[in-house]
C-alpha cells in the first residue's frame, strides 16, 4: 500500500494515479457485473499495462498499424480486459460501453484477442504459450528485415513484448521458441512473464516447481526482476533497461498477486475467473477511492481519461520522429531504400517469371513430387518473400537453398534452422507472417504434422500467408514402419477451417500449384508432396487454371460420363491406369485430379458441374489415407479406395498393396458403383 492508501506507488501526479485507478477497477466491476471472465490477472498487471502503454511502448493509437511501432502480444489471452482497457484508455478507438460488452457475441472485446477484429491486437491468443511462441517470429522477421535493407537504421528494427503467464511457461511450445531464440539472439525480444504461483487449479508449486529463471537462463537470455508488480517507477526501470540490446532476448520475471487488491481472493486460483461478488467488488472500489456503489462510468475520471489520451500525442510524436528518421535514410541510401520499398510492394511477376522458366522433367519421367518443389522453392528464393527453414530435415524434404542460416551473428541468412522443434516452427511461421511481409514456410515429414496442428489452426483462424512443406506422404514412406507412415493427416488436415490442403499429381502440377500461392496469397496452405516416384504424366491444356480450380478432367475416354475417378497425389497415375483398362472394356470414363479439395469447393458451381457432372452417378475416389472426406464427391452409392488402418514395416510398395491401394482395387470398386 502506498503513502496515499492506493495499492500501487509511484511518483506519479493525481491524474496519472486516477488513470491506473481506473484499470484497476474495471475489469473487477465488468467480470462481476457479467458473471464471468478474467479479472485477476487484469487487475493485478494493470500498474504494468499503464506503464508500458504511458512509458515504454513504441506505439501510436491513432495508426495502430504504424510500421514502426512495437509490438505487444498477451500470451495470456485469457487477461484479454488488460489490453482492452489499455486501449480504450490510450485512444485505440475502444469505448467503454464496449469493455461491458466483453465475451459477447458481435462485440470488439472477444473473451480471447483477436487479430483483426480489435484495433491494437497484435495476433489471436488464448491457447498457452502459443503467444510467445509467435512473438518469437516476430522478432526474428523485424530482426531479418532491418539486416537486410537497413542495418544502419535502428529504428526499423522494432521490439517484440510479450506478456506471459505461468500456464505459457509450462507448455512446451514456448520453451521450443525460446530455446531457438537464446539460440539466435534475438535482443530485440522482451517476455514479461507473471510469476504469481497461481493457475486454475491450485497454486503452482502443485506441479511446477522447476526454477524459471534459470531455465530461461540456460537458454542463453538475460534475466531480469521486478519485485513489486505495483512499484510503477520499479517496472519503468527494468522496462527501460530490458529494451537495451545486449546480443540476448530478455526475460523479466515480474512477481505479482493475482487479484490484487482484492482482499478475500489475492492470491488465491479463485481470482483466475468469475466475478468477485458484490460485497467483495465494493470493498475493492473502496479501496481504490471510489463509491463502493460507483457504476462502470464513474471509474474513468476525466483526469483519469485525459492524462491517458495523452499516449495520443505521445504516439504521434513518436511516429513523426521516426517517419523523419526513414526519410533521412532513403535520401542517404536510395538504392537500399528502394529495394526495401520494392520487397514491400511486390507485384509477383519476377516469381511468376521464375516459376514458367522451370524445365519440367519428359511426360513420363518418375519423379517425387518433392524433388520438383524443391526446384521451385530454389526459383523463388530471390525474386519473392519466400522464407523459411525446416525442422533439421531440409535435405529430406527439399527445402534447403543455396546461402547460409540465420545465425545471432548472421541475421540477415537465407534460411532458418529451426531444430528439431515442429510446435514451435509452426507458430514462429506465425509470427514472421503477422510481422510480414514475409511469405514464411517451413518443413517436416507429414507424420509430423500432429506436432503443429495448435499453431496450423491459429494460423487458419488468423489467415495467414503461411506454407506448410510436408512430403514422405503416405504408407508409401515403406521402411520406416507405421510411426512414420502417415494416413490420417492428410483428412485431419482437410477438417481445419480455412486451411487449403493440397496434394499434386506430378512435377507439372507442383509448379502450377505455387503459381497460384503467388498470385493468389491469402491463408494458410498445406502442401503435400510424395518421397515416392511418380510418373510426369501426359500434357495438358490451360493447367494452371485448371489446378487453380482445384480440380479438372485430366483424361477422358469419350465424353467420360460413365464413370468418374477421382484421386489426388500419387494416386492419379493409379486411377488413369483404370480408367485406361475400363475404356478397352467400353466404359466411358474420367479422371479427376483434385490437387486441391478446398480450392474445388470455393469455385463456382457452373465450373464444378464441367469437371464432375451431376449426371455422373458412378463414382469413385483414390487417396492413400483415410477416406471419410471423399463421401461428399462420391456420394452414398459411391466408393472410396483409401487406407483405414496403419500401415506396416516394408517396401512402400508392398505396404501400399497390403493396405489396398492397387489398380485391382480401383477396378473392383469402379465395377461395383457401375453396376449400382
Amino acid at each position: 500500500m502506498s503513502e496515499n492508501g492506493l495499492p500501487f506507488s509511484g511518483n506519479i501526479t493525481p491524474a496519472e494515479a486516477d488513470s491506473v485507478r481506473a484499470a484497476i477497477a474495471i475489469p473487477a466491476h465488468v467480470v462481476q457485473a457479467k458473471g464471468h471472465g478474467h479479472g485477476g490477472t487484469a487487475m493485478a498487471l494493470a500498474p504494468l499495462a499503464h506503464v508500458l502503454y504511458q512509458r515504454i511502448l513504441r506505439h501510436n493509437p491513432n495508426n495502430p498499424h504504424w510500421l514502426g511501432r512495437d509490438r505487444l502480444v498477451l500470451s495470456a489471452g485469457h487477461a484479454s480486459l488488460l489490453l482492452y482497457v489499455q486501449l480504450f484508455l490510450t485512444g485505440y478507438g475502444l469505448e467503454l460501453d464496449e469493455l461491458a460488452k466483453s465475451r459477447t457475441l458481435d462485440s470488439r472485446t472477444p473473451g480471447h484477442p483477436e487479430l483483426g477484429h480489435t484495433p491494437g491486437i497484435e495476433m489471436s491468443t488464448g491457447p498457452l504459450g502459443q503467444g510467445v511462441a509467435s512473438a518469437v517470429g516476430m522478432a526474428l522477421a523485424a530482426r531479418h528485415g532491418r539486416a537486410l535493407f537497413a542495418p544502419n537504421l535502428p529504428r526499423l528494427d522494432s521490439t517484440t513484448w510479450v506478456i506471459a503467464g505461468d500456464g505459457c511457461m509450462q507448455e512446451g511450445v514456448s520453451g521450443e521458441a525460446s530455446s531457438l531464440a537464446g539460440t539466435l539472439g534475438l535482443d530485440n525480444l522482451v517476455v514479461i512473464w507473471d510469476d504469481n504461483n497461481v493457475t486454475i487449479d491450485s497454486t503452482g508449486e502443485a506441479a511446477f516447481s522447476e526454477d524459471v529463471r534459470a531455465r530461461y537462463a540456460a537458454y542463453g537470455w538475460r534475466v531480469l526482476e521486478i519485485d513489486d508488480a505495483s512499484d510503477l517507477d520499479e517496472i519503468e526501470r527494468v522496462l527501460t533497461e530490458a529494451k537495451s540490446r545486449d546480443g540476448r532476448p530478455t526475460f523479466v520475471a515480474l512477481r505479482s498477486v493475482i487479484g490484487a487488491p482484492s482482499a478475500e481472493f489475492s492470491g488465491k486460483p479463485a481470482a483466475h475467473s468469475g466475478g468477485f461478488g458484490d460485497d467483495e467488488l465494493a470493498a475493492i472500489k473502496t479501496s481504490l477511492g471510489f463509491a463502493p456503489d460507483a457504476p462502470l462510468e464513474a471509474l474513468v475520471t476525466d483526469d483519469a481519461l485525459s492524462f491517458a489520451r495523452g499516449a495520443l500525442t505521445r504516439g504521434q510524436t513518436l511516429e513523426d520522429e521516426w517517419n523523419a528518421a526513414l526519410a533521412t535514410w532513403k535520401a542517404a541510401e536510395p538504392e537500399a531504400a528502394s529495394t526495401w520499398h520494392a520487397f514491400r510492394n511486390p507485384d509477383g511477376s519476377a516469381a511468376l517469371g521464375a516459376l514458367e522458366s522451370i524445365e519440367l522433367p519428359a511426360v513420363g519421367t518418375p519423379s517425387a513430387t518433392r524433388k520438383l518443389n524443391s526446384v521451385a522453392i530454389k526459383a523463388l528464393q530471390n525474386v519473392s518473400s519466400l522464407w523459411g527453414g525446416s525442422a533439421d530435415l531440409a535435405g529430406s524434404t527439399g527445402v534447403e537453398v543455396p546461402g547460409s542460416a540465420v545465425t545471432a551473428s548472421n541475421p540477415g541468412g537465407e534460411f532458418i534452422r529451426f531444430g528439431i522443434r515442429e510446435h514451435a516452427m509452426a507458430a514462429i511461421l506465425n509470427g514472421i507472417a503477422i510481422q510480414g511481409p514475409w511469405r514464411p514456410f517451413a518443413s517436416t515429414y507429414l507424420v509430423f504434422s500432429d506436432y503443429m496442428r495448435p499453431s496450423i489452426r491459429l494460423a487458419a483462424l488468423m489467415q495467414l500467408p503461411v506454407i506448410y512443406v510436408f512430403t514422405h506422404d503416405s504408407v508409401a514412406v515403406g521402411e520406416d514402419g507405421p510411426t512414420h507412415q502417415p494416413v490420417e493427416q492428410i483428412a485431419s488436415l482437410r477438417t481445419v477451417p480455412g486451411l487449403d490442403v493440397v496434394r499434386p499429381a506430378d512435377a507439372a502440377e507442383v509448379v502450377s500449384v505455387w503459381k497460384r500461392l503467388i498470385a493468389q496469397p491469402a491463408g494458410p496452405t498445406a502442401l503435400i508432396f510424395s518421397r515416392q516416384h511418380v510418373p510426369v504424366l501426359h500434357e495438358r491444356d490451360d493447367l494452371d487454371a485448371k489446378v487453380a480450380h482445384g480440380g479438372y478432367v485430366a483424361w477422358q475416354h469419350g465424353e467420360g460420363l460413365d464413370l468418374a475417378l477421382i484421386a489426388t497425389g500419387s494416386e492419379v497415375s493409379l486411377a488413369l491406369e483404370a480408367a485406361e483398362a475400363l475404356a478397352a472394356e467400353g466404359v466411358s470414363a474420367r479422371v479427376i485430379s483434385m490437387p486441391g479439395v478446398e480450392w474445388f469447393a470455393a469455385s463456382d458451381a457452373a465450373y464444378r458441374e464441367t469437371v464432375l457432372p451431376a449426371a455422373i452417378t458412378a463414382r469413385v475416389a483414390v487417396e492413400a489415407g483415410r477416406g471419410d472426406g471423399w463421401y461428399r464427391w462420391v456420394g452414398l452409392n459411391g466408393e472410396v479406395v483409401s487406407i483405414e488402418e496403419f500401415g506396416e514395416s516394408g517396401s512402400g510398395a508392398q505396404v501400399m498393396a497390403r493396405r489396398g491401394i492397387t489398380l485391382g482395387a480401383v477396378l473392383e470398386a469402379s465395377r461395383r458403383t457401375l453396376g449400382r
